[in-house]
């Protein structure tokens, strides 16, 4: 059964033999967003927001190895137009259980290729597609992705292309960032007109994922990474993990010459709460291609490597073993906690993924597990796996394992692209899930392919385990960017909350900077299919009331509704699942005091369990109060947020 499409109004076309006029628009269906299309010399776009520039004339060119420009001349086209309304129901929600697919799209045919462009409410796309026969090879492709003057981005700077795209945001003026600087993407632009635009790519199939390169002026041209002819180990061939590219050919991509290309993608908004509600990456993106997923379960996950198996008061040695996993398994059975992950150390080795070590005994923690309602999720790297990945799949699935977190692919180049492709298609084969970790971040994959979870990509909790870079100013900057294309693996769920004053490096026992209110308003704020729980059982057996209220909130939403939202300062999201409403709050180092209309609550009273920062908060971050009251549609809450602070409520209806 595919639950996806439910066609509400055909599309309508319209067109004109030869290009006539030398401009063309296509507006939002909401008549806000207008994409212009020049053919004077070649093709290029540019945007408007209510009249407001938000993209300058951009050329569009894509080149192929033997001299062709595709999109250089436009002289002899044929436009035509369309219109789409829809509604799509994704197999694994994320926000919404349904989302309204509506758009205005115009096709360029220049014979063999063609340029599509597509305006739904919250932004547009364009992307090429070609008719050419045989193999094409693309040598480059022309984005000069050009902005008013004064636009400012939020860079995620590279240092290379070699990257598992976790990055911190620097705020830069477009103007400074030179020719030899470039960005991952997502990438974050704000117009001098108060517009933002969350820029990246969708659809991404056999071709290279893209980076940003500066100018030196207002805007920023494609780098995508070239074609890898010879990859070897890192580390004079001693990595198990990094690699390093030897030798990589004059071209970025090859294919067959029948083919669509990524959507280039832009969010558009000059409210930020837009950023927090859209799905325009998934609206993007290809179908659902498994034909029954019904297999296929989000939730939550015990996860060990962040507290490094640290588990106390118990008469056997922790560490990576079947009593300790047992006991992982029992804490997730108490709390409803859905999977545990067996992440480095499973294995014989990293490179032996086959056999577990001497230590563990993967069918017995399944069958065990199973007794309890808890499914087991292995971990590997990427490289070994890539090399025998049928064979492993299938013993996997003959364990009764139900996912694969894979590791390290540190590349964006097409081989990798497609390697995520093939994997995720094998691994819905056996009724795997596949969380990648050491990844880009989304491109659509997870719109054909459901079983893929989650993302990592981000530069989320894990990272306290050696730096103090997980501030609360950059919490709610991710919601903004990152999150916007897609799920991420950003591992919530820190015990030990400290300021950042107070914040001390420790590998083996990690803190988390924010209050403990922050830590847990992250479960309603962050999204994530499968969410993890990043902290010792241990730990949170002695914060049974923590863990008690955090497992009450779920992994996927019917409805979100962003509430108050600002770049880099603070995000409060409300969201339901069935008739329970989930109400998360953060702010970053500053105090502050935000009030919440409750108006979009159904009739009669409701029941709010609120969890919030305590009196003393501001001094000692695990200070929190849980409280009890009820509320109805009339009801305004006033919030309090102390400076790296949050605010979680689960509004239940009083029948």
């Amino acid at each position: 059964m595919l639950p996806l499409r439910l066609l509400t109004a055909l599309a309508a076309f319209t067109s004109v033999s030869t290009l006539f006029a030398a401009v063309h628009s296509v507006s939002s269906p909401d008549s806000r967003l207008a994409v212009t299309l020049s053919t004077d010399d070649g093709l290029s776009l540019s945007a408007a927001l209510d009249g407001k520039t938000v993209i300058t004339p951009t050329p569009v060119r894509l080149h192929l190895i033997g001299g062709r420009d595709l999109g250089a001349d436009a002289s002899t086209a044929t436009i035509s137009r369309r219109s789409h309304d829809s509604t799509v129901r994704p197999v694994v929600k994320r926000k919404f259980a349904e989302l309204a697919d509506h758009y205005h799209e115009l096709t360029v045919d220049l014979g063999d290729h063609a340029l599509e462009i597509r305006v739904l409410n919250d932004g547009f796309g364009y992307r090429f597609t070609t008719a050419i026969d045989g193999e094409v090879l693309v040598r480059d492709e022309s984005l000069a992705l050009s902005f008013p003057r004064g636009t400012r981005s939020l860079f995620p700077e590279e240092e290379s292309i070699m990257s598992h795209n976790e990055r911190l945001y620097l705020d830069v003026d477009l103007a400074d960032v030179s020719a030899d600087r470039f960005a991952s993407t997502p990438v974050l632009f704000t117009t001098p007109d108060g517009v933002r635009v969350v820029f990246s790519d969708a659809d991404l199939y056999n071709y290279p994922g893209l980076f940003l390169s500066g100018t030196g002026g207002p805007a920023l041209t494609a780098k995508l990474p070239p074609y890898p002819l010879t990859i070897e180990p890192a580390d004079n061939g001693t990595s198990d993990r990094n690699v390093v590219l030897t030798e990589t050919a004059d071209y970025v991509a090859r294919s067959d010459g029948h083919r669509t290309y990524p959507w280039r993608a832009y969010i558009v908004s000059d409210d930020d709460r837009d950023l927090l509600a859209s799905e325009l990456i998934f609206l993007l993106s290809r179908e659902n291609e498994i034909a029954d997923p019904s297999w296929i379960k989000p939730g939550t996950v015990a996860w060990d490597w962040y507290n490094a198996n640290n588990i106390t008061g118990v008469d056997f040695e922790a560490g990576i073993n079947n009593a300790t996993y047992k006991f992982y398994i029992d804490f997730a059975s108490r709390y409803g906690i859905n999977y545990v992950i067996l992440d480095e150390g499973w294995s014989a080795s990293t490179t032996n993924l086959f056999e577990p070590n001497p230590d563990i005994d993967v069918p017995e923690l399944v069958a065990y597990g199973a007794e309890r309602g808890v499914d087991i999720i292995l971990w590997s790297l990427n490289e070994p796996l890539a090399k025998d990945r049928e064979a492993l799949f299938d013993l996997y699935a003959s364990w009764g394992v139900k996912g694969v977190k894979i590791d390290f692919m540190q590349r964006n180049d097409q081989p990798m692209v497609e390697f995520y492709h093939e994997t995720a298609r094998a691994a819905a084969e056996r009724h795997l899930l596949v969380d990648y970790h050491g990844s880009f971040k989304p491109s659509g994959l997870r719109r054909a392919y459901p079983n893929v979870i989650s993302y990592e990509g981000v530069k989320g909790n894990e990272n306290n385990k050696w730096s103090s870079d997980i501030t609360p100013t950059h919490n709610v900057t991710l919601p903004f960017i990152r999150m916007a294309v897609g799920p991420m693996d950003y591992t919530p769920g820190a015990m030990v909350n400290t300021h950042l004053r107070d914040h001390r490096v420790s590998h083996f026992r990690p803190m988390g900077i924010g209050t403990r209110a922050h830590e847990i308003a992250k479960y309603v704020v962050f999204e994530s299919p499968l969410q993890m729980y990043c902290d010792s059982p241990s730990l949170y057996l002695k914060e049974a009331e923590s863990i008690a209220f955090m497992t009450r909130i779920p992994t996927v939403w019917d409805e979100t509704k962003p509430l108050h939202a600002s770049v880099g300062h603070y995000a409060v999201i409300a969201r339901r699942s069935g008739d329970t409403w989930f109400i998360g709050a953060m702010t970053d180092e500053e105090p502050r005091d935000i009030e919440v209309d409750l108006s979009f609550l159904g009739a009669g009273d409701y029941t709010a369990t609120i969890l919030r920062d305590g009196v003393n908060a501001h001094q000692h971050a695990e200070d929190y109060r849980r409280e009890e009251r009820t509320v109805d549609a009339t009801t305004t809450l006033k919030l309090q947020l102390s400076g790296g602070g949050g605010w979680t409520a689960i509004l239940e209806p009083v029948h």
